[in-house]
This record gives structure tokens, C-alpha cells and sequence, in this order.
């Protein structure tokens, strides 16, 4: 796997869910539940994984789509 971004913002990740999700490219978010364990939504940001194979694409889609200032 490989890192695409990093957010605390959750309708940003919703939203790069549902545009990746629709070129058939499966994410992952970590620390998704640490920041309900720090009681902060803003302590640590989520990482959006994507697999190695798909990370190209997952790049290109979101460049595309005006959020690759965004990317890791």
C-alpha cells in the first residue's frame, strides 16, 4: 500500500472515497479512530491508502479533479 493523502477533513474523504470508488480504485483510511481515542478530530490527520498498482491512477484522478496540491 501506499500513502495518497493525509485529512481531518471528513467530507473531503468522503468525497475522495466516492470519486475513486467510481474509476474502481479501493482506498483505505488509517487512523481513522485515533482521532476519537485523542478527542481531537484535528490531533492526527487520517491517511488515505491506496494500493501500489493503483496509485498512479489515484494521482491522476484527483490532479484531474483540482485537489493534487492535496497529495503526499
Amino acid at each position: 500500500m501506499k500513502e495518497l493523502l493525509r485529512s481531518n477533513e471528513i467530507v473531503f474523504l468522503s468525497w475522495t472515497e466516492a470519486i475513486l470508488k467510481s474509476e474502481g480504485i479501493e482506498i483505505f483510511v488509517l487512523d481513522g479512530n485515533m482521532s476519537v481515542l485523542e478527542g481531537s478530530v484535528i490531533a492526527i490527520p487520517r491517511r488515505v491508502m491506496v494500493l501500489e498498482k493503483d496509485y498512479t491512477r489515484a494521482c491522476a484522478v484527483l490532479e484531474n479533479a483540482g485537489e493534487g496540491s492535496r497529495l503526499v
